[in-house]
């Protein structure tokens, strides 16, 4: 009630968000991995006539945003087309803007514990209106006993602190594509 009655008096705090493009592209043109993966993600692209397009939300009151950001700038590097939710995105918000853009994913980056209800009630919203082909995946601090919940109400796949990000775009695209595993 407290936030609302200030959102109500001074409207909602809106941070510009961007996509910096180019640094782990830069940082990984080396990387064999890195490429393997842009050309995984190019043939993707040319089968389905679209390259994968995730939807990286922050919803709550969690405005820790430097995770998603990080996440978001390397996908894009990778090959993804990549959106950001605003900071502190409601459940719904973060659903109705994953049907306008037509995503075949949603990111939800959590830092402040509150995964375990707003991930509930955006699966709630996704199965709803049928749009469970849309796959969620959450990452950030997440206990290991939020697992099993996140994963029963639907999620694809949990990305702990210190996940690789290459590890995690393989698992998104694997999970894109159907398979069960990574790579």
């Amino acid at each position: 009630e407290i936030s609302q009655a200030l959102e109500n008096v001074f409207d909602r705090h809106k941070p510009v968000t961007q996509i910096q493009k180019g640094v782990f592209a830069k940082a990984y043109e080396q990387d064999a991995s890195f490429t393997a993966l842009q050309a995984k993600i190019s043939e993707f692209s040319v089968k389905k006539g679209h390259a994968p397009h995730i939807l990286i939300a922050k919803m709550g009151q969690d405005g820790h945003d430097r995770g998603a950001k990080v996440i978001a700038s390397a996908f894009a590097d990778l090959g993804f087309v990549v959106s950001l939710t605003d900071l502190f995105s409601t459940p719904q918000e973060t659903f109705e803007l994953a049907i306008k853009l037509d995503v075949d994913a949603i990111g939800v980056s959590s830092l402040a514990a509150g995964h375990n209800t707003l991930v509930f009630e955006l699966m709630g919203q996704l199965q709803k209106n049928n749009a469970q082909h849309i796959k969620v995946f959450c990452g950030g601090v997440i206990p290991l006993a939020d697992y099993d919940f996140l994963r029963q109400q639907g999620v694809a796949n949990i990305f702990g602190s210190g996940a690789n990000v290459l590890d995690c775009a393989y698992a998104v695209l694997s999970s894109l594509e159907g398979h069960i595993r990574n790579r």
